[in-house]
């Protein structure tokens, strides 16, 4: 494994504010976000990651390779929660498996952007068409845990005479699909692709020039949430840690695997096995508050914010990156 990659990421500004977050729950210091910020700098993240993919959506067409890699991003969101389920169910119930199935198939948008800040500081390109990836891999699993639940608790409530309440498919799919985050990246990459190249040069500054800065400042409040959710994690068992940090890795390996398959560059197949490896701390549990409300926030949103999220920015980016590039060479 190449150290240093992982050291030089580690000392990435964005990365370093993170750390600030989880020092400043640590030593217990007064400093907080305002409310309404967080909000905000995700939006912005959302927005400007969002913008300019659909600009490069608009230099690059739709090809075999785009189309393949949107078919690869859905696929890979349907089979993740499936064997997450599998494995859990017996262990943390089925609700408890259905969220975390929910969590771990879906993406999170700033693990993303992270990425594609980490691939900008070494000079490499990426697709506009990933960031439709991304958002087209939020909503199957939501859904599909969703189904898996209510499809084992009809088999097993059938028997204890218990009435569960019925599934719609499309219900969950138009709320997956008009959440907030979903709903902005979209639109921006729409936006962005019909843009002309004058139009869009006019909002460069604001898409571009501040766009490491509001990453600091949201990676600082994430570096905050994932302090205070740290202890909660650890209190629900030593199985849960382990699949925290074991599944992101597998996962990846799936995403690899795929873009190794359909022949995707260095810069998309690292964002397709990032996006794979990452696990929801935002969409999922609003989806699982309403379609899932037995599920222990306490348990999925931790395993995805105070675990996973940290373990892929530190160390797995880095990690998956010089997997790619060897078995590229190969």
């Amino acid at each position: 494994m190449n150290t240093e990659l992982i050291i030089n990421n580690i000392l990435q500004p964005p990365i370093l504010f993170f750390f600030l977050g989880l020092l400043a729950v640590y030593f217990k210091s007064t400093f907080e976000m305002p409310p309404p910020l967080p909000r905000f700098f995700s939006y912005y993240l959302l927005f400007s990651i969002g913008f300019k993919g659909g600009e490069e959506l608009r230099h690059s067409g739709f090809n075999l390779e785009v189309m393949y890699a949107l078919l690869a991003a859905i696929f890979i969101a349907t089979l993740i929660p499936f064997y997450t389920f599998f494995i859990l169910k017996k262990k943390v119930g089925l609700y408890n498996a259905g969220a975390i199935a929910a969590t771990y198939g879906s993406v999170s948008a700033v693990t993303f952007i992270t990425t594609a800040s980490f691939l900008s500081s070494i000079k490499l390109h990426f697709g506009g068409h990933m960031v439709a990836a991304m958002a087209m891999m939020e909503s199957p699993a939501i859904i599909i845990g969703v189904y898996l639940t209510r499809k084992y608790l009809q088999k097993e409530g059938g028997h204890a005479g218990q009435i569960v309440p019925k599934f719609s498919r499309w219900q969950t799919t138009k709320e997956a699909l008009l959440d907030g985050s979903v709903f902005l990246l979209l639109g921006s990459l729409l936006i962005g692709m019909i843009s002309s190249e004058k139009q869009a040069h006019t909002i460069t500054p604001f898409t571009e020039s501040i766009f490491k800065g509001m990453l600091c400042f949201f990676l600082l409040e994430m570096g905050l949430q994932a302090g205070k959710r740290m202890k909660e994690i650890f209190q629900s068992g030593f199985l849960l840690v382990g699949f925290a940090i074991i599944a992101p890795v597998i996962n990846a390996f799936i995403g690899i695997s795929f873009a190794y398959l359909i022949g995707l560059s260095v810069g998309n197949a690292l964002i397709l096995s990032v996006l794979a490896a990452s696990a929801s701390y935002i969409a999922v549990p609003a989806a699982m508050r309403i379609a899932i409300p037995e599920a222990s926030p306490g348990i999925y949103i931790p395993m995805a914010l105070a675990i996973t999220f940290p373990f892929n920015i530190v160390v797995g980016i880095p990690l998956y990156y010089q997997i790619i590039v060897k078995v590229w060479e190969m």
